[in-house]
């Protein structure tokens, strides 16, 4: 796996999230208050439609989580899996922030 620069950290909102194109795959990044970041699977696999990356981002029991603005279904940002169907799992990639851009450690290499 390689790491790949997405955006400049300040080109995502704090408490919300972009889409961004990596490996041929669509990935939901997402910037806390706290400037931490993760990325996770774009796609509801609820509604079958990329839009993850515009849920609303937030703390449900102590899971970070992004409600799909379709269905409200719950995906964790810490593994990509969905709070009321675990056999469900969007995916997630380890994300960071160096020199001021946020990367994303996906692919092979």
């Amino acid at each position: 796996m390689a790491w790949q620069a997405i955006c400049a950290v300040d080109d995502i909102l704090v408490g919300t999230g972009m889409a961004a194109l990596v490996g041929g795959h669509q990935l939901a990044v997402f910037r806390l208050h706290d400037d931490r970041v993760f990325a996770i699977g774009n796609l509801d696999p609820f509604s079958d439609a990329p839009v993850l990356s515009r849920g609303i981002v937030g703390d449900l029991g102590g899971d970070l989580v992004v409600a799909s603005p379709i269905y409200k279904q719950h995906f964790r940002l810490m593994d990509g899996s969905c709070v009321e169907d675990e056999t469900v799992n969007v995916g997630a990639w380890p994300a960071d922030i160096q020199d001021g851009r946020i990367r994303v450690r996906y692919g092979a290499g």
